[in-house]
């Protein structure tokens, strides 16, 4: 009787030091998206409201899905610095790390009336690598595996979704060095897989490349083949989505603080198209377990105010 209360104990505390274990690989983050960041029509003080939420959340750290501030395609040196300055002053109000990704509307001067040309040093990539560095990064956190991919390229002066060569090579040799059981989350801006256009067909695409998401997707993505992507965070689109491919890997689109069209959302514009609230998603990550809220910053756009 005695060993078998010997053996019982040993059971009880080998249970209580495995559900320990386990737990100390749980965590949360935040999926914050297409922030807009500008101080016109109150995009700022919608900014603030969304770090305030965040930081009281208890989360490990906070992913960007690009569009950070609106915006600097047009050119405009001046105006563009004000811009990435004051996104970057209002990111020190986090209590916990920011990964940033690179939106289209960070693509500095690349349209036709920008008073700027390619041959600025900013041009395109060169005013975000100034201020946050490499467009495309991975690091590691609680047995995860986390890729920041730069979804965006030029083509005749606007922007198209597409991961190009350089990067490419650079995402094998990256996943190389990672376990093939490794969860996997990948966070770009332009989708890679979304149904936007199968419930809103409304504007027909015309041409590929486009601007909606990925166009050599296949290639990205066969990239993973013998690899565990679990996880594909996904931007632009200023609406919610969550798609299970074939029990593997989730594409979830992550909604946006500015709220779409940008800071003049209103429930009903009358083109038949739902507008989500602004707001960010709570992701979290249970093993390789994956959950999500999505927060309602509880802002209300200023229509038509500036």
């Amino acid at each position: 009787m005695k060993n078998l209360i010997v053996l019982l104990i040993i059971l009880h505390a080998i249970s209580h030091q495995s559900a320990g274990q386990s737990n100390e690989t749980d965590f949360s983050f935040i999926f914050m998206t297409d922030m807009h960041w500008t101080p016109e029509r109150g995009g700022n003080e919608a900014f603030q409201m969304a770090i305030d939420t965040a930081n009281r959340l208890g989360a490990d750290f906070v992913m960007t899905g690009g569009d950070l501030v609106y915006d600097v395609l047009r050119g405009n040196y001046e105006k563009s610095e004000q811009l990435f300055n004051g996104y970057k002053e209002a990111i020190k109000a986090f209590n916990l790390p920011v990964y940033n990704c690179i939106g289209n509307h960070e693509l500095f001067a690349i349209y036709e009336e920008s008073p700027e040309d390619s041959t600025h040093q900013d041009y395109k990539y060169g005013m975000y690598e100034r201020h946050f560095g490499d467009t495309y990064y991975s690091f590691d956190h609680k047995g995860w595996h986390f890729i920041v991919l730069n979804s965006l390229e030029v083509r005749g002066k606007r922007y198209i979704g597409m991961v190009n060569e350089e990067q490419i090579d650079w995402l094998k040799k990256d996943l190389a060095k990672v376990d093939k059981m490794t969860p996997i989350a990948v966070t770009v801006h332009i989708p890679l897989v979304t149904t936007y256009k199968q419930i809103y067909p409304k504007k027909p695409i015309t041409e590929v490349p486009n601007n909606l998401y990925v166009y050599n997707r296949k290639e990205v993505l066969d990239a993973f083949v013998d690899h565990n992507l679990k996880l594909v965070l996904q931007g632009h689109m200023h609406w919610i989505e969550d798609l299970n491919i074939q029990g593997r890997t989730r594409f979830i689109t992550g909604g946006s603080i500015a709220g779409r069209p940008s800071w003049r959302r209103v429930d009903d514009r009358g083109d038949g198209q739902f507008y989500n609230e602004e707001g960010f998603m709570h992701i979290f990550i249970k093993g390789q377990e994956i959950e999500w809220k999505y927060i309602d910053i509880g802002w209300e756009a200023r229509v038509g105010k500036r």
